[in-house]
């Protein structure tokens, strides 16, 4: 915030606020509110000056709750903005930019204002706060209104009725982040939110009549990937004589007010979060889309609405009828969509909402697999599991189950082979100038199982990369030498493990051993049984694809008969005999055609005698086993896993939140 810094610590003393948190009533039609939100002030994007802003206005709002229930204040600059967002949409269209500049800056005080009321006090008395307001001597209270449900449905209709354009980026912005605030409750608790007043608001007619249109509208704002515009263009453009109106206007109100801010230009390093936060509307859409999206069901199985709209939206080209049974579904243009998750998958976020997608929309994911540019999502996808270290643990497993979900259609899985890349920068332990998609792939996974072992120890994570491997198996198409080396060498690594282990087990069977040393021969058999079915899949794996497309394969049938040795050991174990037939078979066949065709075999006609010899193995020398195939399928309450990886999105990627980490019950800090 740099020299900003001391206006902004100086909020408590400035006149205007102490007037609005003080102990006396101000109408509704007092020019005080006019001149109360006529500052040049746009919420800031960093965290930082969040954390700045929140700390001066926390001892504010502070006050204004212990006033509030007297004055009704805080009600009435609530009406004050409902007041004006009825004619938000004319103000576009006449292009007033002073109307929607003071609307912008109502909603901003309130959002600062709700923030810290969220973190201090439970819904019911967040209702109240907005249900007192200022009485007439004599006057009765009708108790109709409720306030806070009015400012959440005039929420909802203003994202989905103001266009987008220069003009109204900031105020869309705030109602999006108001929203998030609103929903931030969830925060404060560690057990899952089932109910409760805004949860009860969205659920309600005004609102989920309007879902189809808000879920329209975060996803195009998501995909539109607008750039928050030059301060000048969103709320007043100076004059070359040093002003117009609304320049004179805003700079004298705003005098001693609120110092000048610009959405992501006031950090201390100028233009740093700008680079940082260059999307401020498409973020925070989409973690608002997450967050609804991943509110649970109603009582009475009710189901959540916007998680309707997510799974059953269709193409803007899909010139079928929608069935009646279908609520809440709408249509958007899946190729400006996909064109954006491609573009997008270095977030979290955008890795989420790809995998929601493919899970849950068959229309999405039947559109993605039928592209002829796969590429262009899977890339993204793999370089998040190559840098895996330096990756959060639920973006890597949001990555590997979007390649398992993948890999769990066909003709994916022949189509990633016909695709040829080229010089794969990223890819750092070899150079790899051209290489398949689908050799890639292969790579990569083998190498997140490697690393795997080595560090996180999580079979979660082996059991999604052999299942990735497993679907693909059986389609596996002229594989790169290197892929093909990998993943003998994976075998080699796993066969290593194995025989560690079980010396170790031997050793502990000989060794003395105490009467509480119970516990350490299960626990070598525990991680010699997981081993073991590790080693399981892979020779699976090996065996899928010689059974069936061995003559597509010379490249893996060659590191096969290089690492012959390695299978020797498995012959005979009662966990691999079955297997271990076919691999024996194809061993045996070609080492008689190499040893037959003479001694000093130069790697060029050791690859041809392969080539030859792959056309002319029978198939019915090699025993039929079934198909692998696996299919991901979520646990049950997904919810337990979901929400708080979502909100721990919004607590780190929020664009301009800040969040005590003192108070935070749903995830702890590690996890986040």
């Amino acid at each position: 915030m740099g020299a900003n810094t001391s206006q902004v610590s100086d909020l408590c003393e400035n006149q205007s606020l102490r007037t609005l948190i003080g102990t006396e009533s101000i109408s509704e039609n007092d020019p005080f509110w006019n001149q109360l939100i006529s500052f040049t002030f746009i919420s800031p994007t960093s965290s930082g000056d969040s954390k700045l802003l929140e700390e001066a206005v926390i001892p504010l709002a502070k006050i204004l709750i212990e006033n509030n229930p007297r004055t009704g204040n805080f009600g009435a600059l609530v009406r004050i903005f409902l007041g004006r967002t009825k004619e938000l949409k004319i103000s576009t269209e006449c292009q007033d930019q002073l109307f929607i500049w003071q609307a912008h800056n109502a909603l901003f005080m309130i959002r600062c204002l709700l923030k810290v009321f969220i973190s201090e006090m439970t819904e019911e008395e967040l209702h109240q706060q907005f249900s007192y307001q200022e009485r007439a001597p004599g006057s009765c209270d009708t108790g109709r209104e409720d306030l806070l449900e009015e400012l959440m449905c005039n929420l909802v209709h203003l994202v989905v009725e103001v266009p987008l354009l220069d003009i109204t980026y900031s105020i869309l912005f705030e109602a999006v982040t108001t929203m998030l605030v609103l929903l931030s409750y969830q925060l404060f608790h560690k057990e899952i939110l089932r109910d409760g007043l805004i949860y009860q608001y969205l659920m309600k007619e005004r609102c989920v009549s309007l879902t189809s249109r808000l879920v329209k509208t975060l996803l195009y704002n998501f995909i539109r990937q607008e750039k928050c515009p030059p301060p000048t263009t969103h709320i007043f453009d100076q004059q070359s004589d040093g002003g117009g109106l609304l320049y004179g206007l805003a700079s004298g109100v705003a005098s001693g007010l609120w110092s000048v801010f610009t959405l992501g230009g006031a950090s201390s390093k100028p233009g740093l979060e700008q680079e940082q936060n260059p999307l401020p509307l498409s973020n925070q859409s989409l973690l608002l889309l997450l967050v609804l999206a991943n509110l649970t069901d109603g009582p009475n199985d009710c189901p959540n609405p916007y998680r309707q709209a997510v799974t059953c939206f269709k193409n803007t080209q899909d010139t079928s009828s929608i069935p009646t049974e279908q609520h809440h579904t709408f249509q958007i243009n899946f190729n400006s969509l996909y064109t954006a998750l491609c573009e997008q998958q270095r977030s979290d976020q955008a890795t989420l909402l790809l995998y929601t997608l493919l899970h849950q929309n068959t229309n999405m994911r039947n559109y993605m697999l039928s592209r002829t540019d796969m590429e262009n999502l899977v890339v993204p996808i793999l370089e998040i599991l190559y840098h895996v270290e330096d990756r959060n643990s639920h973006h890597v497993y949001m990555a590997l189950i979007i390649l398992l979900i993948l890999t769990e259609d066909d003709t994916f899985n022949r189509s990633i082979h016909e695709v040829v890349l080229k010089n794969i920068t990223w890819y750092s332990e070899r150079q790899l100038t051209e290489i398949s998609l689908g050799s890639l792939l292969i790579l990569v996974v083998i190498r997140t199982i490697q690393y795997n072992m080595t560090r996180t120890r999580d079979k979660y994570l082996h059991t999604n990369c052999l299942a990735a491997l497993a679907n693909m198996s059986a389609q596996f198409r002229c594989l790169h030498q290197y892929a093909a080396q990998r993943i003998i060498s994976l075998f080699a690594l796993l066969s290593k493990k194995h025989n560690k282990v079980l010396e170790q087990a031997t050793q502990s069977l000989r060794g003395p051993r105490g009467a509480d040393d119970s516990s350490v021969l299960p626990d070598y058999a525990q991680d010699l049984n997981v081993i073991e079915e590790v080693i399981r899949m892979m020779l699976e794996i090996i065996n899928s694809c010689l059974s069936n497309s061995l003559h597509h394969n010379p490249n893996l049938v060659y590191a096969l008969l290089y690492k012959r040795e390695l299978f020797e050991q498995f012959r005979t174990h009662p966990s691999f005999q079955d297997i271990m037939q076919n691999l024996d078979t194809v061993i045996g066949f070609f080492s008689q055609r190499l040893e037959a065709a003479g001694t000093d075999l130069s790697v060029e006609r050791v690859q041809e005698v392969i080539m030859k010899g792959a056309q002319a193995l029978p198939n019915d020398r090699l025993k039929k086993f079934p198909e692998l195939k696996f299919k991901y399928v979520e646990e049950d309450q997904p919810e337990d896993f979901f929400i708080p990886y979502v909100w721990s999105l919004v607590f780190n990627s929020g664009v301009g939140l800040h969040w005590s980490t003192t108070n935070i019950q749903l995830f702890s800090m590690d996890s986040a």
